[in-house]
């Protein structure tokens, strides 16, 4: 099906129904920025965003079996290019590559991710060849907290994970988005709205017992003039949802969020079933609403050019 891996395999999943497809498998969804990305001597095959959080994904891939060469160069241009995510596509995965992989999700920090996906085509009779993308690897759930050389999690975020697993499953029950990421101990869930730099925030604050949905616009990619196109159709877009929103309620953020939320304290378990049926809906809705005029805003990202790449968090 792919004669060459540079000429047909590369650009067949930098295809946006491809990559789409990918994304559904590992459960983000990815935007392509770049195919062959110089990194030093060498080129990256696939650079891409995670869409709900902006971060760039680095997507390594071959035909053949994997190799520590390929271990490397997926590893080194993560480095690189300040990729939060390694996707390793290849036909077969040695049981050693594998574990390496899982090795690297136990023993990382939060916001670092490795998926290794095996690439296969089934055929029925003479049909063609249907492609199928198997995750072999992928974090596990929960990442370790280190603190001062400890690993714990503190009531509050053992509290966080549990209600976002609960989250995740009643996204899943209501089939309400076509992937969901993994859930983690921490005050926000993010859902991707299709646009690099924009994406949906559901947040719970388990201290002042509010939980909500908000759509977050990145400043870095015309996030304040992204909320002034908005605002323009403030009342149509409130008609749609169905109740009124908060409108930077934060302006002196950089940051921009549209905010729908409720007083609901999580500590409560026995009132979950109807705040995590409320979370959903409000996702749902605000997605519908948002989704689409997110994608056609004309906005001048200021972090669209890869020479620009960060290399930490504070670049």
């Amino acid at each position: 099906m792919w004669p060459n891996e540079a000429a047909d395999f590369t650009p067949w999943l930098a295809h946006p129904d491809n990559i789409q497809r990918l994304g559904e498998a590992i459960g983000l969804e990815l935007e392509i920025e770049h195919t062959e990305v110089a990194v030093g001597p060498f080129a990256a095959d696939i650079l891409a965003r995670d869409s709900a959080t902006g971060n760039y994904v680095v997507i390594e891939n071959q035909l053949n079996g994997t190799d520590h060469d390929h271990l490397g160069k997926s590893l080194t241009y993560a480095a690189s290019l300040g990729a939060k995510t390694v996707v390793w596509v290849a036909s077969t995965f040695t049981d050693e590559h594998r574990k390496t992989f899982d090795w690297l999700n136990d023993n990382s920090i939060e916001d670092l991710s490795f998926f290794g996906v095996q690439v296969e085509l089934w055929v029925i009779d003479e049909s063609k060849p249907a492609v199928r993308f198997n995750v072999v690897s992928r974090p596990t759930g929960v990442r370790p907290v280190v603190v001062i050389g400890k690993t714990e999690l503190t009531p509050t975020r053992r509290l966080q994970l549990e209600w976002w697993t609960a989250f995740r499953e009643a996204l899943l029950t209501a089939k309400a988005l076509p992937s969901v990421q993994t859930p983690r101990p921490q005050y926000w869930y993010n859902i991707a709205l299709g646009r690099t730099g924009y994406h949906l925030s559901a947040t719970a604050n388990v201290d002042e017992a509010v939980i909500g949905v908000r759509v977050y616009m990145m400043n870095r990619f015309g996030g304040g003039a992204a909320l002034n196109q908005l605002l323009e159709s403030r009342a149509e877009i409130e008609e749609a949802v169905g109740e009124p929103l908060l409108w930077n309620p934060n302006p002196e953020a950089t940051d921009k969020v549209i905010l729908l939320r409720r007083n609901a304290d999580i500590r409560v378990k026995d009132q979950w079933t109807d705040h995590l049926k409320w979370m959903v809906d409000a996702v749902v809705r605000l997605r519908k609403v948002f989704g689409p005029r997110i994608k056609s805003l004309e906005i001048e990202s200021m972090a669209n050019d890869v020479s620009t790449v960060e290399t930490n968090d504070g670049a």
